[in-house]
């Protein structure tokens, strides 16, 4: 784990380097608070809880995770040290995890960060803490999916922009694949096993039942397996660039 550990710490160190991490932290900070306290009609609801907070979460990730994950290889091959980095004695593996797993801890920062939230629900009423640490841990599986994502298509490209264009398409496609006007396009002439397929990979449908309170483990398993998939598509696509 010494080599992964060692990438880890190497990603995590240059994000807050710069300015860049701080400034994202605050507008993703910011967003969340606009979108809890206006859009989620927190107040107007009157319940202490935190749903307005985690409904807006797979949108707010939309954006601001594959903005993350866009640098984590395209910068590397543009700047022509990902050359370096394979040269390195570690194995494509810790690489590959180290990058990953050092933006999701940064987006659990990110996350992290908002408690106040949680302290301002128990200071207006006597929320049910369980179902809000189930959303964060759901909140916090999720992020990890599309950061596995972004980051697998991080490698395919030195561009970053098209690296987050791809990465933001082909996670919208999974937050809502399991949408009632998704479904409903398929119902019409796909059989009942390839629309029941397709909800099953619905983001929102999977972070839902989470933030309900149940961790089910079904859930889990899925966001665990999609990091799993997609972090061996990234070692396969990094591997074969190397070879090429």
């Amino acid at each position: 784990m010494k080599p992964m550990l060692a990438v880890l710490r190497r990603e995590l160190s240059g994000y807050f380097a710069t300015p860049v991490a701080y400034v994202f932290i605050v507008v993703f900070l910011f967003t969340a608070g606009i979108f809890t306290f206006y859009l989620g009609q927190f107040f107007e609801r009157g319940q202490a809880d935190l749903k307005a907070f985690f409904l807006f979460h797979p949108w707010l990730y939309l954006f601001f995770l594959p903005a993350i994950a866009m640098r984590l290889w395209a910068e590397e091959r543009k700047s022509g040290t990902i050359e370096l980095l394979l040269t390195l004695p570690i194995p494509l593996w810790a690489a590959v995890l180290g990058k990953f797993v050092a933006a999701w801890v940064f987006a659990g920062i990110a996350l992290a960060l908002t408690f106040p939230l949680w302290i301002t629900v128990n200071w207006l009423g006597t929320p049910d803490n369980g179902v809000i640490l189930a959303g964060y841990v759901g909140s916090f599986l999720m992020a990890g999916a599309y950061l596995a994502i972004g980051s697998c298509i991080s490698a395919l490209t030195r561009n970053q922009v098209i690296a987050f264009v791809i990465s933001v398409l082909i996670c919208f496609i999974f937050t809502v694949s399991g949408a009632p006007m998704v479904l409903n396009f398929f119902q019409g002439w796909a059989p009942g096993l390839i629309v029941d397929t397709i909800a099953s990979f619905s983001f929102l449908g999977h972070f839902n039942a989470i933030t309900d309170g149940v961790i089910d483990l079904r859930d889990v398993i899925f966001f665990l397996s999609l990091i799993v998939v997609w972090l061996y598509a990234n070692a396969v696509v990094v591997d074969f660039k190397k070879a090429g």
